[in-house]
């Protein structure tokens, strides 16, 4: 899917790690939400409060999922799935754009 229709988009964006992440939500009509963002290239340690589905729309990184002992190569067209309440981190090696679904 290359757009979304009928969704809010919350206006102010999400900052992390000193502006080389960033993102806007985006509403859904049955509440569910995304995120859509970029990441700069560097490591980066996220936490999670739901399920999320990150799926890499461009770019490259390598992903290190909670319990695993090594990372695993991620780029453009590709996705990855983390579990509720754990944490990941991820090696960007280029400007990545994503999509994160929450459930």
């Amino acid at each position: 899917m290359s757009q979304f229709d009928n969704v809010t988009v919350i206006r102010e964006a999400n900052f992390y790690f000193e502006g080389k992440v960033s993102s806007r939500t985006v509403v859904f009509p049955d509440g569910s939400k995304k995120t859509l963002g970029v990441m700069l290239p560097g490591e980066y340690t996220f936490n999670t409060s739901s399920h999320e589905t990150m799926e890499i729309l461009a770019g490259e990184l390598d992903v290190v999922l909670p319990e695993a002992d090594s990372a695993v190569s991620v780029s453009g067209g590709e996705t990855f799935e983390v579990a509720a309440d754990t944490s990941f981190t991820v090696t960007v090696k280029a400007v990545t754009d994503y999509c994160c679904s929450y459930s």
